[in-house]
C-alpha cells in the first residue's frame, strides 16, 4: 500500500471507458421510496458532459427493489425472496424509464442490460455480454446495468452492485471504475466512530492492512459497505482498471470528481488490454490450432487481426471464445488468441473473405477470426 498526497495525475479526465456504480441510497429516498429525480437529472448532465469529451460511459445502478417497494406497499419491512423479486420486477420498469427520461434531455439513448453473477463467470455468456456492451457503446448508447433480481436466487447473486460494477468493468475492458458512495474514500478506520481516522488518497496494493480498514455498511437500502468496495477493487485491479471511491451525495457528483474532489484512487499495475493479454499468454490449455499462410503471418507480426482469408487449416474441437494456438505455414508457433468462431464454423470460413461469412454460415459474425485485441504474439513479453 502506498498513501501519498493527492496529486492530480489521477483524475477522471483521463478515462476513456468509464463504469459508474450508483447505489440505492443515492437514487431513492429511504423513507418515502420516491426517486430523487433532481439528483438523477444532475447525474445525466454529468454523463452528457463526459460524453461530449469523447468518454464512453456505462452505468451500473441499484434502485429497482427500492423503487418497487413503494409501488407495492412494501416499505419499512424485511422482504422475503419472492417479495424482493416482485419489487425488482416492478421497480425495474420505473428505474429504466427514469434513466431514459433523464438522458433523453441530452439526446442520449439509454439501454437496459440485466445481468446475473453467472453471466459474468460463464465464458460464453461473458463473451455475449461483452459483445453487447461493445455494440451499444459503438452505437452511442449509454448502457444501464442492474443485477437481474427478478430471477436470481441467493446462490447465484452478487448481493451488491459494487462487485457487479467491477465485473462489468472487467467484461467491458473499461479503464476506470467509479463507485459513488456515502463516503469520500477509504480511511484508516471508520470515520463515523474514529474521528481522527486518516483518508487515503491513493492505494496501489490491497495488503492485509488495507483490507482490515473496511467498516460496516450504513443502515438503509444499501447492501454494500467498504468490504464489498475493496472486493470490487480486487476485481478491477486484476483487470487493469483503476477504481475510485467517491462521494455521491452532492448534485453532479462526476463533475465534482472531475474538478478534483477528494476520493481514493486504487491504481492497477497494468492497463486493461495489457492485463487481458497477460491472461491469454499465461493460459496453459489451448483448445485447438489455427494454421495460417505466410501473408497472414506477416500481418500478425505487423499488429493486424487474423482474417479468415489467411487461415489454411483448423485442428481441434473448440467453442467460440476458447484459447487457440496460431501456427505459421512451417508449423512454428506465432501467437495465442481467443477465437471468434467454434471449430466447425472456423473450418467453413477458412480461406474465404470476410464478406462471405454470412452466406457461408447463415449469420453475420465478426470479420476477424481472432481480433488483435484478443491475440498475443509468441515471445511478446509484456505486450
Amino acid at each position: 500500500m502506498t498513501a501519498v498526497a493527492p496529486l492530480q495525475t489521477h483524475t477522471l479526465a483521463t478515462a476513456r471507458r468509464l463504469v459508474v456504480k450508483i447505489g440505492s441510497a443515492l437514487l431513492v429516498d429511504g423513507e418515502t421510496g420516491a426517486l430523487r429525480r433532481e439528483w438523477l437529472n444532475a447525474l445525466a448532465d454529468d454523463v452528457a458532459a463526459l460524453r461530449a469529451q469523447g468518454m464512453q460511459v456505462i452505468i451500473v445502478t441499484s434502485g429497482a427493489v427500492a423503487l418497487g417497494r413503494g409501488s407495492l406497499g412494501l416499505l419499512g419491512k424485511a422482504l422475503l425472496l419472492e417479495e424482493k423479486q416482485a419489487a425488482a420486477a416492478t421497480g425495474q420498469i420505473r428505474l429504466a424509464h427514469a434513466y431514459q427520461e433523464a438522458l433523453a434531455r441530452h439526446g442520449l439513448t439509454a439501454s437496459q442490460v440485466l445481468l446475473t453473477l453467472e453471466d459474468t463467470e460463464e465464458r460464453r455468456r461473458h463473451l455475449n455480454g461483452r459483445a453487447t456492451l461493445n455494440a451499444l457503446l459503438a452505437l452511442g448508447a449509454v448502457p444501464i446495468i442492474n443485477e437481474n433480481d427478478t430471477i436470481t436466487t441467493a446462490e447465484i447473486r452478487f448481493g451488491d452492485n459494487d462487485r457487479l460494477a467491477a465485473r462489468v468493468a472487467q467484461m467491458a475492458s473499461a479503464d476506470t471504475l467509479v463507485l459513488l458512495s456515502d463516503i469520500d474514500g477509504l480511511y484508516t478506520a471508520d470515520p463515523r466512530v474514529t474521528p481522527d481516522a486518516q483518508h487515503l488518497p491513493e492505494v496501489r496494493t490491497l495488503t492485509p492492512e488495507i483490507l482490515a480498514m473496511a467498516g460496516e455498511a450504513l443502515p438503509g437500502f444499501s447492501s454494500g459497505g467498504m468490504v464489498t468496495k475493496l472486493q470490487a477493487a480486487r476485481v478491477a485491479l486484476s483487470a487493469g482498471a483503476r477504481m475510485a471511491i467517491a462521494l455521491g451525495k452532492p448534485l453532479n457528483p462526476l463533475t465534482t470528481l472531475l474538478n478534483g474532489a477528494r476520493c481514493t484512487w486504487f491504481l492497477p499495475q497494468a492497463e486493461p488490454l495489457t492485463a487481458r493479454k497477460r491472461w491469454i499468454a499465461a493460459s496453459v490449455k489451448p483448445a485447438g490450432t489455427v494454421t495460417v499462410d505466410a501473408g497472414a503471418a506477416d500481418a500478425l507480426r505487423a499488429g493486424k487481426s487474423l482474417l479468415p482469408a489467411g487461415v489454411r487449416q483448423i485442428a481441434g474441437s473448440f467453442e467460440r471464445g476458447d484459447l487457440v494456438v496460431v501456427q505459421g505455414p512451417t508449423g512454428q508457433t506465432l501467437a495465442r488468441g481467443l477465437i471468434a468462431y467454434d471449430s466447425a464454423d472456423a473450418a467453413r470460413i477458412s480461406g474465404r473473405r470476410s464478406g462471405e461469412i454470412e452466406a457461408l454460415l447463415g449469420y453475420r459474425g465478426r470479420d476477424e477470426m481472432i481480433h488483435r485485441d484478443d491475440l498475443v504474439m509468441e515471445r511478446a513479453g509484456e505486450e
